[in-house]
């Protein structure tokens, strides 16, 4: 199984994304999990967990280079989550859901 996690400001939007993005991919038989932490965890997480690729939030952007810098170090993408993707509505989840697809190890 491929896991993806979003590093959110607080965790709680990021939640309810890698939930509802969990879903759409089990609907589709596709073995792909999503989880979330708080950009706190970020730098830690990237260096020492067994996720695929991490997606950052839109309002934490301003540790986007920061944790692209380690995740090169570790060999893992980390890639910027697009507002549109964002969006706990049906076109959201696809999006993120796509935005995973293309970037997953």
């Amino acid at each position: 199984m491929k896991k993806a996690l979003i590093i959110c400001a607080a965790g709680m939007s990021s939640s309810m994304m890698a939930k509802k993005t969990t879903d759409y991919f089990k609907n589709k038989n596709i073995d792909i999990e999503v989880d979330a932490i708080t950009a706190t965890e970020g730098k830690d997480a990237i260096r020492n967990s067994d996720f695929d690729l991490f997606l950052v939030s839109p309002q934490t952007t301003m540790y986007l280079e920061g944790f692209e810098k380690i995740g090169d170090e570790v060999g893992k993408p980390v890639v910027s989550i697009p507002f549109k993707a964002y969006i706990p509505i049906p076109t959201g989840i696809e999006g993120m859901a796509n935005l995973v697809q293309e970037h997953i190890n």
